[in-house]
């Protein structure tokens, strides 16, 4: 237990732990610290003022106590670290994730995009279908921000760090403006760190944190996650289905427009001109969400590559996105998209009959009710089942 204006030191020396002394984890943490520096534990939930230091030991006077646990991250306020954002551990576990298949990886403290070019390029030589998701949580990102987004698959708000690096009435600022640049590139964004605090210890939340929670989802974000509060927490079976339940309410009460302005700016632009697959899958798109909200009916969508479902995640729907996928990967990765429930099912030759399976799973699995009317979606640039590229919308009734 720290506490104020006691000295404690931080060493490079490994294996320390006295009451006046613990080891860091980073060699160079000597060279990122000055006298004067304030040093930021776990987020923010203790200070300490750099005093001195020596070859391998910062000594530091405690400004804001508490209990200080082992594994806790620690931040220069106002400083990004030196260290590179993939070290030799890191290229361990990555290897790791390759040879056992996992579907994101989440790259820590990430600056400028040329650290997702890295690893994106990695994995295309291994031939590794995996996506790269930064963590925006240092203040070297924010002036990169569109860069580092652009070069990922999607990015997450790392609140702790970012608050920790940056002035902390700038978070909410940010949170708004990563979540909103993602979904101007048809992104998806995760909001994380400190959304349930008080239940790691106490089996109810705060106001303030269901609050937190809706504003994410107000704002747009794809995905929620908590951290501390399921990975040590007492609670953290109440702190999930809280979550959950907080965030299906929220997104009950949101209305969404059924046409994106940019669809329609895009048409009006190309009058005379040939539409681009991209730009008619968008418009496409665009009329499937504004039938399934004018009808009020769910949305059915067959796809191998995820592309559609992606995208009329992006459109936001007010119903579900059932997304039929043959492709166990895609199903496992549209997991992360704001509204779809992805479902693997093997696609046969005859349409009308893969369209008849797909109602039926959904009325076994009580998704949907006999006689409900479902918005069934074909469409894609390479078609599933015709040599051409389809577009197509129909209306169907769930019979069984």
């Amino acid at each position: 237990m720290l506490s104020e204006g006691q000295e404690f030191n931080f060493t490079i020396k490994r294996g320390v732990s006295t009451e006046d002394t613990v080891s860091v984890n980073y060699d160079d943490f000597i060279n990122d610290v000055e006298a004067g520096d304030i040093l930021l534990v776990d987020g923010g939930m203790m200070s300490l003022a750099v005093k001195s230091k020596t070859a391998d030991t910062v000594k530091c006077e405690v400004v804001d106590g508490g209990e200080l646990k082992s594994r806790r991250h620690l931040n220069v306020r106002g400083k990004s670290a030196t260290l590179p954002s993939i070290t030799e551990k890191d290229w361990e576990d990555i290897k790791f994730g390759v040879e056992n298949g996992v579907d994101f990886y989440a790259v820590s403290f990430v600056k400028d995009a040329k650290v997702i070019h890295e690893l994106k390029d990695y994995l295309k030589g291994v031939n590794a279908d995996i996506h790269v998701i930064p963590k925006i949580e240092s203040a070297d990102s924010i002036p990169n921000l569109q860069s580092i987004i652009a070069a990922s698959d999607g990015a997450m708000v790392a609140r702790g760090d970012l608050g920790a690096e940056l002035p902390i009435e700038d978070v909410p600022l940010l949170q708004a403006e990563i979540v909103q640049t993602c979904r101007n590139m048809e992104k998806p964004v995760i909001v994380a760190t400190n959304m349930l605090e008080s239940m790691i210890d106490h089996p109810t939340p705060t106001r303030a944190e269901v609050s937190d929670i809706a504003i994410a989802v107000r704002e747009g974000a794809d995905a929620i996650m908590l951290s501390g509060e399921t990975a040590h927490g007492k609670y953290p079976l109440k702190a999930v289905k809280v979550m959950h339940t907080v965030a299906l309410r929220t997104e009950s009460s949101i209305y969404n427009p059924t046409t994106s302005p940019s669809v329609i700016a895009s048409a009006q632009g190309l009058q005379n001109e040939e539409f681009s697959p991209s730009q008619l899958s968008k418009m496409f798109g665009s009329h499937a969400t504004m039938m399934a909200n004018t009808l009020r009916t769910p949305i059915i969508v067959f796809t191998q590559t995820g592309s559609m479902a992606v995208l009329l995640s992006h459109y936001r729907p007010s119903s579900t996105i059932f997304a039929f996928t043959n492709e166990e990967r895609v199903k496992l990765r549209l997991a992360l998209y704001q509204g779809v429930i992805p479902i693997h099912m093997e696609f046969s030759d005859d349409a009308e009959e893969t369209f008849s399976r797909a109602i039926s799973s959904l009325l076994k699995a009580q998704y949907v009710k006999k006689g409900d009317y479902v918005t069934l979606v074909q469409s894609g640039v390479t078609s599933i089942w015709r040599e051409e590229s389809t577009h197509n919308i129909q209306v169907r009734r769930a019979q069984v």
